[in-house]
């Protein structure tokens, strides 16, 4: 009687520990689901949840473009504010890293500032996907940067392109291996841009799901329900700490756009 009494006991237990377990599960946020299943030609074209995400960024940013420029009021609204303050700082970050020549690709790098800006903002709503922690998405705006500058580098200067893996002043005996050093340089230009971004928002939203999982445990923990506040500030500080990393992570993508793009605006050292 005493070990059947028992039994059923040790089980609730352990079904109790497997869901608070399965609730702190950080991975599961970036799960990528199904919303639409397409097939086209073969190629699984799916509408998912990431797919969903970037059609609600584009929407967020569209909506304060439009919104924040159809008054034009003498006195700036807040809207009018954000977005003015917005296209100064990223000219300003353009002009300052490639000059007057550099501000032709103002358009390109203020599209992808502000798309990665809500992306990572969005992101720290409850519920929603962040669409820079994938490592595709990263990947091909990282790519999407290293084809613009190949291709208006060598449109604008031809071979003279190429000079910029010839550093000058480069003693003949060392040119070969730092010919080859500014290759591997150049070559690792998207792997670091990509692997920067998707690595910061990976981790940051993996430790807020943690200390989160750390506050409901706590909290249906009886006597440790005491010390469930610590969490729970050290999930506010992470907050405002991820604000911060989404504000950065945005500007460092810009500007090292402007860097590279620099380099196909002037290839000579």
């Amino acid at each position: 009687m005493k070990r059947a009494g028992c039994k059923p006991a040790t089980t609730e237990k352990g079904e109790t520990v497997a869901a608070e377990s399965q609730g702190i599960d950080p991975i599961h946020q970036f799960n990528i689901n199904r919303l639409l299943d397409l097939r086209l030609g073969g190629v699984d074209a799916s509408f998912t949840n990431a797919s969903l995400f970037m059609l609600v960024v584009f929407l967020a940013i569209t909506a304060l473009m439009v919104l924040s420029t159809s008054g034009r009021h003498v006195v700036p609204t807040r809207l009018q504010a954000a977005a003015e303050m917005a296209y100064e700082f990223v000219a300003s970050t353009v002009r300052d890293t490639t000059g007057d020549a550099g501000m032709r690709f103002f358009p390109f790098v203020f599209s992808l500032f502000m798309f990665v800006l809500f992306s990572n903002l969005i992101g720290l709503i409850p519920g929603a996907y962040t669409v820079t922690s994938q490592i595709i998405v990263t990947f091909a705006f990282a790519a999407l940067v290293i084809g613009v500058v190949l291709v208006y580098g060598f449109y604008k200067h031809g071979a003279h392109f190429l000079h910029l893996f010839v550093p000058s002043g480069v003693s003949p005996a060392l040119l070969p291996f730092i010919v080859l050093i500014e290759i591997i340089s150049f070559v690792s230009r998207p792997i670091s841009l990509s692997v920067r971004l998707f690595a910061n928002m990976l981790a940051g939203h993996i430790t807020l799901k943690v200390f989160g999982g750390f506050v409901a445990m706590l909290l249906g923990a009886g006597a440790y329900a005491i010390i469930s506040p610590l969490p729970l500030l050290a999930i506010t500080v992470l907050t405002a700490f991820e604000l911060l990393v989404a504000f950065l992570q945005a500007y460092v993508f810009a500007i090292l756009t402007c860097v590279y793009l620099n380099d196909a605006i002037h290839p000579g050292h």
